[in-house]
């Protein structure tokens, strides 16, 4: 623990602070603040009272920056000081709070906020002591018909009540009967607050003060007025759903007839409220709400479309017909009536939240779901508000995620074909799929980014959970993601998310189907590679890595594909060249070049003298040789026909050196790489690079401590004795072995190639190497452990 020390130049600052010049006070404030948010420091009691008693007279100074200041310092100083001294703060901010001075109000009720966060929230004798004096306070500043005044003492009362509501259980009853009151305020915002308020009240209230407050609520409710008052009370039974589902769960089979009873008004704001207390049920009573669901779900079903202010129909007439013969129907319509009067928007919104809630809580309901909310839900995507039309895309992603747990579960059986027997619903997807892509297809070039982010976020969804499903519409999303990709005005989130879906597009289709649109896709990726913005490079270069796989594929079938593998070349080349770019560009440029290097390398073999040389440079920097490694192991296992072995000479000691790190994963890449090097380019690798660079390092490999390391390194000693003869493997890594024999953890692929590493050296039958030699008289000459 630190010595702890006292404030030694406190006199000055408490003198400054009382100075007439405003910087001097501001400034011995910062400091006194810079030294109590210290862990170390210690108050005396003269010393407590001082700063208290100077602080609280800051609260009031005139300068607006001095006041900020000594509030921010009440944080850390109510830790450091006796319980006393804390009462003393409270009760100065409390009536402080019935000041004359607006400021003064202001800057006290944050001070209560300040010192409420500040106490222990967990059981604490001061903490309790401490908030039963400002409840005490509250309740009877609550009572004053000032309205800020309210509104504040309503904030600072529900914050106590969040974290310290089980202390206050003596106070509940008054609390109760005070909240109630303000519930029937005629200020909304008072209403509002006092309903936040008794959210955090019956988290912790006993079961009689629960059952008096829903009693009040469901006798008001029963009277069935639709008046301010009544959206007041269901947005109550929302607020205390969300904070006590549990008890609210038992009177649902009284509440849930009279909200189904609201939700039916002709009060639009009324029935987004009950639209939003549907919600709150389903997420927080999902077993108790059973019964209901069907009844939640056709509402939301019938207010997911309600727009009266607007006819799709005559929208889609007027698309295709552009010759004005509607004006003056617009004039009219302007003159009784505005879009800012329009609020249906917010109705359709709730019951899209809802379904959303219902759909990710009742797994079991996927085929109704699917049978009677999906085909809603797409002719639903030409909703006009944005806002709203987000939201139902959201609902459909949330159909899909629950679908993909059983194109899983088919998986594991059968291919995705299968799944069309296996479940109902998976079925019905499959026969909406034509129906997605025509709501979607001019969605997919609307002017608004957020729309268009929707479409590529179901679409991505779509893909993942049953891949194969926009085979026979590629033209379609296609051209959507050129036209997103080629937009000037797309943001970089916009790039960035559609890049995404072409990524899910190309992993979940038949790369054969991307043949015909390689033109629409190349060109834009490529200058998305170029891009400023780390992110949208390095995303068109995950994409990259396997359009050069299917740019192989298309050049056997069409040679003019050959026009664009030069570019595409370049375009990665150009990335790998920079080195002031982020790491995630570097080590994507280096895994796209390797790729290219597998696929296409065969048609640019000139050109990559170019490329090697970097490649060694990236292999010898430490934050991309990781990356360098496997990219050296992707391309020579792929057994492409190119000069690898010029970087030799410069790569092989660098990979034999990193099985000397203490890097796990560097160290098994880069024995795995060079495995794949020597049983591919082995004939270009000299019997003394052999001996002095690689098989050197190979006996720290082989130990019990990781079999996995042990089993790829003998991989590669068994290959070199295999080609070289039994002269090249050391007596080291013939020690190490037998010492690796005796290790009772020996098994699986580490013992097998223990067993091949011993037969390739006996089958030479060297003299001193053969069976008798290597196994029967070391195996008794080494002792026992």
């Amino acid at each position: 623990m630190a010595n702890q020390y006292q404030i030694s130049n406190l006199p000055t600052l408490l003198e400054k602070m009382t100075s007439v010049d405003k910087d001097f006070r501001f400034m011995a404030t910062n400091d006194l603040m810079t030294e109590l948010q210290n862990d170390s420091i210690k108050l005396d009691d003269d010393s407590e009272r001082k700063i208290v008693k100077t602080l609280l007279k800051l609260l009031e100074d005139k300068n607006g920056e001095v006041q900020n200041l000594a509030v921010k310092c009440l944080g850390p100083l109510v830790s450091k000081v006796k319980e006393f001294q804390v009462e003393t703060i409270v009760e100065s901010l409390c009536s402080n709070m019935l000041s004359d001075k607006e400021q003064l109000k202001d800057i006290s009720s944050i001070g209560l906020k300040t010192v409420i966060n500040q106490l222990p929230h967990v059981s604490s004798q001061i903490s309790s002591s401490i908030v039963k004096k400002i409840t005490s306070r509250l309740l009877n500043t609550i009572q004053k018909e000032d309205l800020s005044v309210q509104l504040e003492t309503l904030d600072i009362l529900t914050d106590i009540l969040n974290h310290f509501g089980n202390s206050l259980v003596s106070f509940h009853v008054q609390i109760l009967s005070c909240l109630k009151t303000q519930l029937n305020s005629q200020r909304l915002a008072v209403r509002k607050r006092a309903i936040l308020a008794i959210g955090y009240l019956v988290a912790s209230c006993n079961s009689v003060l629960f059952a008096e407050l829903l009693e009040v609520l469901l006798n008001e409710l029963n009277k069935k007025q639709a008046n301010s008052l009544t959206k007041t009370y269901i947005q109550c039974l929302s607020s205390i759903s969300r904070t006590a589902g549990h008890r609210i769960g038992e009177n649902l089979d009284r509440i849930i007839p009279l909200v189904i009873f609201y939700c039916n008004s002709k009060d639009e704001e009324l029935v987004e409220y009950s639209l939003q207390a549907f919600e709150s049920f389903v997420r927080r009573c999902p077993k108790e709400i059973s019964h209901y669901i069907k009844q939640i779900t056709d509402m939301c079903l019938k207010y997911i479309s309600y727009d009266p202010n607007y006819n799709y129909d005559d929208d889609e007439e007027m698309n295709d017909d552009e010759d004005g013969g509607f004006e003056n129907d617009d004039e009219d319509d302007q003159e009784e009536y505005s879009d800012d009067d329009d609020v249906s928007w917010r109705i359709r919104r709730a019951a899209a939240k809802c379904l959303d809630a219902i759909i990710s809580t009742r797994h079991e309901l996927l085929y109704v779901f699917y049978n009677e909310v999906s085909p809603v839900l797409i002719n639903r995507f030409k909703e006009r508000e944005e806002t709203v039309k987000g939201d139902i895309f959201n609902v459909y992603i949330t159909i899909l995620q629950q679908t993909r747990p059983l194109v899983q579960k088919s998986k594991q059986f059968q291919d995705i074909n299968q799944i069309e027997t296996e479940e109902k619903s998976v079925q019905l997807l499959k026969s909406q799929i034509n129906s997605i892509v025509k709501a979607i297809q001019k969605l997919l070039k609307n002017k608004n980014a957020k729309t268009r982010q929707g479409c590529f976020a179901l679409l991505t969804q779509l893909v993942n959970v049953y891949p194969g499903a926009l085979s026979n519409h590629l033209n379609v999303v296609i051209s959507g993601v050129n036209f997103s990709l080629n937009d000037k005005l797309s943001t970089s989130n916009m790039k960035i998310d559609t890049l995404n879906f072409l990524n899910n597009l190309i992993l979940t289709h038949d790369e054969k189907l991307f043949h015909p649109y390689l033109d629409l896709i190349l060109k834009p990726v490529l200058n998305c590679i170029q891009d400023s913005f780390y992110k949208i490079a390095s995303d068109a270069l995950l994409v990259s890595q396997h359009l050069a796989k299917i740019l192989r594929s298309a050049l056997n079938s069409n040679k003019s594909c050959m026009n664009y593998v030069n570019e595409f070349y370049a375009s990665t080349l150009a990335r790998l060249k920079q080195t002031d770019i982020d790491q995630e560009v570097k080590e994507r440029a280096i895994v796209c070049m390797a790729q290219i290097i597998c696929n296409l390398g065969e048609l640019i073999s000139n050109d990559l003298n170019l490329c090697w040389p970097i490649l060694v440079e990236r292999l010898k920097n430490e934050i991309t040789r990781l990356t360098a490694v496997k990219a050296i192991n992707t391309i020579a296992e792929s057994q492409t026909k190119v000069n690898l072995q010029v970087i030799f000479p410069d790569a092989l000691p660098l990979l034999a050196s990193f099985l000397r790190k203490n890097y796990r994963t560097l160290k098994l890449s880069s024995i795995n790489a060079l495995l794949s090097v020597y049983k591919y380019y082995g004939q270009y690798i000299s019997i003394e690079e052999l001996s002095n660079v690689v098989i050197v390092e190979l006996p720290t490999l082989l130990s019990e401590n990781d079999l996995h390391i042990s089993y790829v390194a003998l991989k590669l000693a068994t290959l070199i004795c295999q080609n070289h003869g039994p002269a090249l493997v050391s007596k080291n890594i013939l020690k190490q072995v037998l010492l690796l024999i005796q290790s009772p953890l020996l098994q699986g692929l580490a013992l097998e190639s223990t067993i091949e590493f011993f037969t390739a050296i006996v089958n030479h039958k060297q003299p001193g190497l053969q069976y008798k030699d290597v196994v029967l008289v070391n195996f008794y000459l080494i002792p026992n452990s």
